[in-house]
């Protein structure tokens, strides 16, 4: 009920909203660039762990699956041309009816696209469409006002089922999502803060502030007026800040797509569906998609992995399961989301050759002295 214009929405605002895309010029092409290679690793950190760890495997839980689904599925995945022909939907209201994301994703980008360049002209249809999505956002909350029931009556029926092997098995999940995020920040943001000529550490005191607020809040908007000033105090130019940090909110949620990653596939093996690696890097491609635009959602990768469990004929009742302990995964996947953004500002910066290398060093020297 909620996906469809949800997504529709958000990914066309998300898109539209930066105006024509030839003004977006070099400064978005080089962001749009980074952010998605940063997700494409985070997705794929994400698959190989819950691939070589398997958290949900071994526990036979009688939650249903969509048969029909997945033998479609299956019969698609042999043609590999068909699935790139699926795409492209014959008629979005049927993509809607059918609740066939993928290919909503990708009418609603082309919708964007062509609603951006057409520049004045399409500024009533955008606002429509953002006053549409504040209408979703808040029917969203109206609907997570509910989900204590939800996780009460999920988590009790889950654990009397199954017994408490289940809190064992939800336990590794989310041990493991700290260690994908930990491997990330370290290999990946580290990585990238050696390349940019940026030093890790000194990087990491300057975000700490808006880091721990998007930790504690599990909010990234929280935690946004802090991180345009730090970044802006580290020696980023505003006009990079102003524009790469807020379209990241949209387009670069490193710690949200390593989740999605796992808990997906993690579902698949709650169920005992094995997914072959082709499906699952359909299942990734559509994820990565699905994930744009929906970050100031109430519990939005919740709403974007029951679209691709929905898509994939997957069972609803894991992401119900995992709804128990997604503010605890929240949070730690919103911090992370907060620091890349963060490091993407610095990078565009440093690409464009603007990157204030003097004042990242008073800004060092004065954080230094305020913590000591």
């Amino acid at each position: 009920m909620i996906i469809a214009p949800l997504l529709f929405a958000t990914l066309v605002v998300g898109i539209a909203g930066t105006g024509d895309l030839k003004a977006m010029g070099r400064i978005g092409l080089k962001a749009i660039l980074y952010f998605e290679a940063a997700t494409t690793v985070a997705l794929f950190l994400g698959l190989g762990l819950v691939n070589l760890f398997k958290p949900g495997a071994g526990l036979a839980m009688p939650i249903g699956r969509d048969t029909a689904a997945l033998a479609t599925m299956a019969q698609n995945q042999q043609h590999s041309w068909d699935i790139f022909l699926h795409f492209f939907p014959t008629s979005v209201v049927d993509a809607m009816a059918r609740g066939d994301i993928l290919q909503l994703v990708v009418f609603s980008t082309f919708f964007g696209i062509a609603l951006g360049a057409i520049g004045a002209k399409g500024q009533p249809v955008l606002h429509v469409l953002e006053s549409t999505a504040h209408v979703m956002f808040k029917f969203t909350g109206y609907v997570m006002a509910f989900a204590p029931i939800g996780v009460f009556a999920a988590i009790a029926a889950t654990v009397g089922g199954n017994g408490l092997a289940i809190l064992y098995t939800l336990g590794k999940l989310i041990a493991l999502m700290y260690v994908g995020l930990a491997i990330f920040v370290v290999l990946v943001v580290g990585g990238v803060s050696y390349l940019i000529r940026v030093p890790f550490l000194s990087f990491v005191k300057a975000i700490r502030e808006p880091f721990l607020i998007a930790f504690t809040t599990a909010s990234s908007e929280a935690a946004l007026p802090k991180a345009l000033e730090v970044m802006e105090r580290f020696g980023v130019p505003k006009n990079i800040v102003g524009f790469v940090l807020p379209t990241g909110y949209s387009f670069n949620l490193d710690g949200t797509t390593l989740y999605l990653s796992l808990a997906s596939v993690f579902v698949a093996q709650l169920a005992g569906v094995s997914m072959t690696f082709g499906q699952q890097l359909v299942m990734m491609l559509t994820l990565m998609l699905t994930s744009k635009g929906v970050a100031g959602v109430p519990r939005a990768a919740l709403v974007v992995l029951t679209a691709t469990l929905t898509q994939f004929g997957l069972p609803l009742e894991g992401a119900a399961i995992l709804l128990g302990i997604d503010q605890i995964m929240d949070m730690g996947r919103t911090a992370v989301n907060v620091m890349g953004n963060c490091l993407a500002t610095a990078v565009v910066a440093r690409w464009e050759g603007v990157f204030d290398d003097a004042q990242m060093r008073a800004f060092a020297v004065e954080s230094t002295y305020r913590a000591a």
